[in-house]
């Protein structure tokens, strides 16, 4: 029998009409438990939950504020073990990166209930005798928040803390693929003082209630992050209705190797932002551009280092890479590896499903050589443990070929150079920027965001988070 988990709408728990199956990538037979699915009635039922509660919530206390977020920071820290194994479970990241995960929500809340006793504004003189300006932060309304099941406990957390730290009510809608860390997150907020209808979480498939969510008069700004389709429709939508709008929309990461970089830290930071998280980042590295002098080390250094790597249960010690995260992703990474091998891309390790102990959506990395710029293994996401070489002259090539994309989240370099790191960190046309580091992998209190087509709005994370969740007012007071 398994526990059946509900939409918290108001502060009540509330069933919907049907529930869906959560299921461990690692161990199909293994079901998490049964999720509801919310309908346009019970979407519109949060948005006036969080229109009724706004008001209250916005102009209040805001120790209260401070104090209810470090609380869910506390309570999150507190059972990073069992969340981080939940994580593992319904996602199929290792357990280490899932308690790792789970800390970095936990620190992301805690961050965030300092913001709310930061809010600055400003009073400058005006031109007018007798005049002076104030210029404040005010929230934006209620808030629609839309996040992907690749960081299924971290990416609610940047969204829901600072929405609620500067004022915001909020209904979110998690991925459909992992409503349980979203559920036990939504749980912890619940008990953690906020009044009724300050939160929302409607769980269900985004072809239900995606659309009313963002076309909803109730809701005044649409967070969201998942893949550049859907984001540029949502945008479409967001403009005909004149709300503000947040997207981030994923990536085709460069990762730079110059012929004088440290061959093992190259290899190293190279098949952690290539396959680690079973590639399932939205800035890990599937473009390995390398210079023509250290090509061949470093492609056979690779290789090596990606026959030590293990393949199993997230939940297992010792595991380097878990599961694909679903059957449909499964077959999409296979897919593609077998698109670069028709496009004349050579397989040299990897790339093929795996049986284990369990039936899971079991796959090795994979590492193809010999490809051009103009192969869709290069031009398109792939989301999984698949990687392409690229052989380029110099770093002159490198720095052009690693900005030959639509996108533009982030970049790395891997050099003992200063002087071509210090030209790569202003000329890559990406928003982060790694030197001799993994692509993927960033702090919780900077900035996140890209360019191009990565991402469009203002940053997630950090103090730049306002930019997004709060709207300006200028006020003249005669004196």
């Amino acid at each position: 029998m398994t526990t059946k988990h509900d939409n918290l709408i108001n502060g009540q728990w509330i069933a919907g009409a049907t529930y869906a199956p959560n299921i461990n990538p690692s161990n199909l037979s293994d079901v998490i438990g049964e999720y509801t699915q919310a309908d346009a009635a019970q979407l519109d039922a949060a948005v006036k939950a969080a229109r009724a509660a706004f008001p209250a919530w916005s102009t209040g206390n805001v120790q209260a504020r401070a104090d209810a977020l470090d609380k869910i920071g506390n309570e999150i820290l507190a059972r990073r073990e069992e969340l981080g194994t939940l994580l593992s479970r319904e996602e199929g990241k290792t357990k280490p990166e899932g308690i790792g995960e789970v800390t970095r929500a936990g620190n992301i809340f805690k961050f965030f209930a300092g913001e709310c006793l930061r809010l600055a504004g400003e009073i400058l003189p005006s031109v007018r005798t007798g005049v002076h300006v104030e210029i404040t932060r005010e929230p934006l309304g209620v808030v629609g928040l839309i996040t992907p099941w690749n960081f299924p406990i971290a990416i609610p957390a940047w969204k829901i803390a600072p929405a609620l730290a500067y004022g915001n009510c909020v209904v979110i809608k998690p991925a459909d693929l992992v409503p349980g860390c979203a559920w036990a997150l939504a749980d912890i907020i619940n008990r953690s003082g906020i009044p009724a209808g300050v939160f929302n979480l409607v769980m269900g498939r985004g072809s239900v209630i995606g659309d009313p969510l963002v076309n909803h008069p109730g809701i005044d700004a649409i967070s969201f992050t998942g893949s550049q389709g859907v984001g540029a429709r949502i945008a479409q939508q967001c403009a005909v209705n004149l709300k503000k709008v947040q997207l981030e929309m994923g990536g085709k990461n460069p990762q730079v190797i110059l012929d004088d970089a440290d061959l093992a830290q190259a290899v190293e930071l190279s098949v952690q932002s290539a396959f680690f998280s079973t590639g399932q980042r939205c800035t890990a590295s599937s473009r390995l551009i390398v210079t023509e002098g250290i090509y061949s080390k470093f492609v056979d250094a690779v290789a090596a280092r990606m026959a030590t790597l293990k393949i199993g249960d997230a939940l297992a010690a010792g595991i380097d890479i878990g599961p694909v995260s679903s059957q449909s992703q499964l077959e999409q990474d296979l897919g593609y590896v077998q698109i670069g091998q028709d496009e004349g891309a050579k397989l040299v390790a990897g790339g093929q499903r795996l049986k284990l102990g369990t039936e899971g959506f079991y796959m090795a990395p994979a590492l193809l050589t010999d490809t051009t710029a103009d192969m869709r293994i290069n031009k398109e996401e792939v989301f999984g443990p698949v990687a392409s070489i690229i052989r380029v002259k110099g770093y002159e090539e490198a720095l052009a070929e690693s900005n030959n994309t639509p996108f533009g989240l982030s970049a790395g370099i891997a050099t003992t150079s200063l002087k071509y790191a210090t030209h790569f960190k202003r000329h890559s046309q990406a928003g982060m920027v790694m030197v001799n580091l993994p692509t993927a992998g960033v702090d919780y209190h900077v900035p996140f965001g890209g360019r191009k087509s990565s991402s469009f709005g203002a940053r997630e994370q950090g103090r730049y988070a306002q930019e997004f969740f709060t709207t300006v007012k200028t006020a003249y007071v005669g004196v």
